[in-house]
């Protein structure tokens, strides 16, 4: 990615935190990612720390229409995926989709109750809407509308060692063009 591109999603994802009074806090932890693919409109994710304890952590995130965060599970992490602003799409499944044919069914929170999901089920969230992801669960969301905001409450994280992606060739942080100085430091930045 270029820092060109980072800089205008960190300045256009504020103006949609503020538009829906959503106010960061001092000197918030930006992430934003294109997942190592190069594409940044079809696979992005601003993401902000917001909590970063040993028991748990929160994040707010920011997508728009037509970006992807890919399919991935975690090993470790539990989280909550609550769509606070706009409609979040989520697909789910029990076994990494890309290698093996999408059956079978399991147990998943939405809305604080237990489901039976089956796997490779595609899920609508309207804002206030929640899921509880368990470890294993592979799961991969978008924004139904123009933008969304999307929290996250999860136990600890760990971004370099728990995420694996189906796709091999995905990586968590950007390889950055350094094209203009950044207005921001991101987690990634040395």
């Amino acid at each position: 990615m270029k820092r060109s591109e980072i800089n205008h999603a960190i300045v256009a994802s504020g103006v949609f935190f503020r538009q829906n009074k959503w106010a960061l806090p001092p000197q918030p932890k930006w992430d934003v990612t294109d997942f190592g693919l190069g594409n940044f409109k079809k696979y992005g994710l601003i993401l902000i720390n917001l909590a970063e304890e040993a028991e748990y952590c929160e994040k707010l995130m920011y997508a728009a229409k037509g970006q992807t965060t890919p399919a991935h599970t975690h090993k470790k992490k539990k989280e909550d995926i609550i769509c606070r602003t706009g409609e979040l799409v989520i697909h789910l499944w029990k076994q990494n989709p890309a290698d093996i044919e999408s059956n079978g069914t399991f147990e998943m929170k939405v809305n604080g109750e237990y489901q039976t999901i089956k796997s490779g089920a595609v899920l609508h969230l309207q804002a206030g809407e929640r899921i509880t992801i368990e470890p294993g669960i592979w799961h991969e969301f978008y924004p139904a509308t123009d933008e969304c905001i999307i929290g996250e409450v999860s136990t600890a994280n760990d971004d370099l060692n728990d995420n694996f992606f189906s796709n091999p060739d995905i990586g968590r942080y950007a390889e950055i063009e350094e094209d203009e100085a950044p207005i921001v430091k991101l987690l990634s930045d040395k």
